[in-house]
């Protein structure tokens, strides 16, 4: 994995097994559940998940950078004049945190160390 790439895209959806459903008999895509609440995807050219919401979806994706070093590149987002959205939390395979461009653009960046 390289710092500052993109490495995973992340989508909302309302009912996973219909969306498991549609992405893998139109496109071959490979899941793999993760709790009752997500899913991750394979065979799409990068590999990305769907969390279930019942939230409204306005911009139903998040692109996920990685960083071996979170709090350096947190503090380095901040100074820049980045918001951070979303404090850093584990999940299985590692660790991430949400921020919000200048723009408002909210992304997230994860490492697994």
């Amino acid at each position: 994995m390289i710092n500052n790439h993109i490495d995973y895209i992340e989508f909302k959806a309302r009912d996973l097994g219909i969306i498991k459903d549609f992405y893998s008999k139109l496109f071959g895509w490979k899941f793999t559940d993760y709790g009752p609440t997500y899913c991750s995807f394979s065979e799409s050219g990068i590999n990305g998940g769907f969390e279930k919401t019942e939230d409204p979806i306005i911009n139903g994706v998040l692109i996920v950078l990685y960083h071996e070093d979170l709090e350096t590149i947190k503090q380095e987002i901040t100074i820049k004049g980045g918001e951070i959205a979303k404090e850093i939390f584990s999940f299985p395979g590692g660790r991430r945190f949400h921020f919000r461009d200048p723009s408002g653009n909210e992304l997230a960046v994860w490492s697994d160390k």
